[in-house]
């Protein structure tokens, strides 16, 4: 982890060096143990306190605190939204929750013990999630009732993070190729990472001669080749995805979206990440090899850090220079 902060001691941007420290921290009148990071000054050794390391910290914190007390994650909580094809909205009702429950505790909320018991039921019991379907389907839509149902019923065949998030970019986009969708993945991917702290999805990326590409993605939609992407899905990806991503996402498609997919491929060949992995290949030769997830952190963080990006949206800023440099002052 490669982090530049405002030293107050030097009066300018260091490097810093991270170090871990076991601290302990009372919840709930319990204490918990993790390994907390800290920043020390290069140049002078002071400590240095950064917004990517609060944000770490909490989450290492939150982790302690869930594995302690076996509570269920919002990662564990999102994987159950995705096995059954259901939203948060239906999912809160068959279990006589308030509407916003579910959506309240994939936004970081700890539920109460008992509240979490009954989601890792659903989570590792098919036979009880249908149990509880049967039971208060009059409190949900038929057709949110239908699609769980076929979820069940379809042996259990998990859409993954990544060809969730495919789905949704593919939707918003209206019109999108194969080729382009797989540079939205990449892009959504490194920024995702650097605003949230985490990734989008877990898949590797490979360094193809036309890009960066995810080859579940691309085995699933190869058959398009250059043409616009048609879908159907029968459930509500709106409701499935948390608040987060889909802002991430909205914003990647706005920002990237409108390019096509040749454009795309041209404005990643010139990017660090793709370049290196390569290893000075000839442009046309074929490679598999995988762009590693810490240099595409690297170089998205130093995107970040070169625009002075705070809030999302200045994306945009990025990917218009990128696009003016690439294809327009290159062609």
């Amino acid at each position: 982890m490669e982090i530049k902060e405002y030293c107050e001691n030097c009066k300018e941007f260091r490097k810093l060096n991270i170090k871990e420290k076991s601290n302990d921290c009372e919840i709930r009148g319990k204490k918990y143990n993790y390994l907390e990071l800290i920043g020390y000054c290069d140049k002078c050794g002071e400590i240095v306190t950064t917004n990517r390391l609060n944000d770490e910290n909490l989450k290492r914190l939150d982790i302690a605190f869930r594995n302690e007390e076996n509570i269920i994650t919002k990662e564990q909580i999102n994987s159950i939204l995705v096995k059954y094809k259901i939203g948060k909205k239906p999912l809160s009702k068959l279990l006589g929750w308030g509407e916003v429950t579910l959506t309240r505790y994939i936004n970081g909320d700890i539920p109460t013990k008992p509240y979490s018991d009954e989601l890792f039921k659903i989570l590792k019991s098919e036979d009880y999630f249908l149990e509880l379907l049967e039971k208060n389907k009059d409190k949900i839509t038929k057709s949110a009732y239908v699609t769980a149902i076929n979820a069940i019923q379809s042996d259990f065949i998990v859409t993954s993070d990544i060809e969730l998030v495919a789905q949704y970019i593919i939707e918003k986009c209206g019109e999108i190729t194969p080729l382009a969708l797989q540079k939205l993945l990449y892009y959504a991917q490194g920024f995702y990472k650097v605003f949230m702290g985490d990734y989008l999805f877990t898949n590797d990326c490979e360094a193809w001669e036309h890009g960066p590409v995810y080859k579940k993605i691309y085995d699933k939609y190869k058959s398009f080749k250059y043409n616009f992407i048609e879908q159907y899905i029968d459930f509500d990806i709106e409701d499935i995805l948390d608040d987060d991503k889909k802002y991430l996402l909205d914003v990647i498609v706005k920002s990237f979206g409108y390019y096509n997919g040749k454009a795309l491929e041209q404005m990643t060949h010139y990017e660090k990440p793709w370049i290196e992995a390569r290893k000075n290949m000839p442009a046309n030769e074929r490679s598999n090899n995988i762009i590693e997830k810490k240099n595409i952190e690297e170089f998205f963080y130093k995107i970040k850090e070169k625009y002075d990006m705070v809030n999302i949206v200045e994306i945009k800023k990025y990917s218009e220079d990128h696009f003016n440099e690439v294809i327009l002052y290159n062609n």
